[in-house]
């Protein structure tokens, strides 16, 4: 039945364009948290990005809508679909807090977990890129305790920002800014992590 190869194939094709925008996006992201001198720039290219993330989630959706078997459960490529786009919008969100509060420069946790959400996107990226072969399920699977273990390292580095944060902050408005701008970024990772429960159902759902 070609129509049915062809329909399954156009998801995962869908999910690679969506996980490469994402790629692009917290490429942008990373360099413009260890350069503020970019950040304007940065902030400009992530709504671009952004904007071309959100038409891939609608034509996801929309061909999901439209298709009577798909290669994995629905349910699946929703969540996966959706949680693509909550990473790429939490990422703009970060980079557009940043520009507006004109925090002056970056502190050492916020590369550090700038770094820790590229690393998971990559890893996310990988992951999903798999799916195309579910006889593999090992090589997913360690994508996905990866992930968690990225995530678990942001949370310990959000609570030691946390405390440095009400240890030194020169006022209450910096602790607020700084405070919105951790918790965000560490959400993003943490939607990783949420994509990587998803993927590791459909690993076992198709063993």
């Amino acid at each position: 039945m070609p129509w049915l190869v062809k329909k399954e194939e156009a998801f995962f094709d869908m999910f690679e364009r969506a996980t490469k925008n994402l790629c692009a996006s917290v490429d942008v992201f990373l360099e413009m948290i260890k350069d503020f001198s970019t950040l304007e720039k940065g902030v400009q290219k992530l709504d671009e990005l952004e904007h071309e993330g959100d038409i891939i989630t609608h034509e996801i959706m929309d061909r999901l809508n439209r298709t009577f078997i798909t290669p994995i459960d629905r349910d699946d490529i929703h969540a996966i679909a959706a949680g693509i786009d909550d990473v790429l919008d939490l990422t703009e969100e970060v980079a557009d807090r940043i520009f507006l509060y004109k925090l002056e420069k970056p502190t050492q946790y916020l590369v550090q977990m700038a770094q820790i959400l590229h690393q998971s996107v990559m890893e996310v990226a990988k992951a999903i890129t798999s799916l195309r072969d579910l006889k593999r399920p090992r090589r997913i699977l360690d994508y996905a305790i990866e992930i968690n273990r990225l995530e678990n390292e942001a949370d310990m580095l959000l609570k030691m920002a946390m405390v440095e944060l009400f240890e030194r902050a020169p006022s209450p408005l910096e602790i607020i800014k700084w405070k919105e701008v951790y918790e965000s970024l560490e959400k993003a990772i943490d939607k990783c992590e949420d994509m990587a429960v998803v993927i590791e159902s459909v690993v076992v759902k198709n063993a």
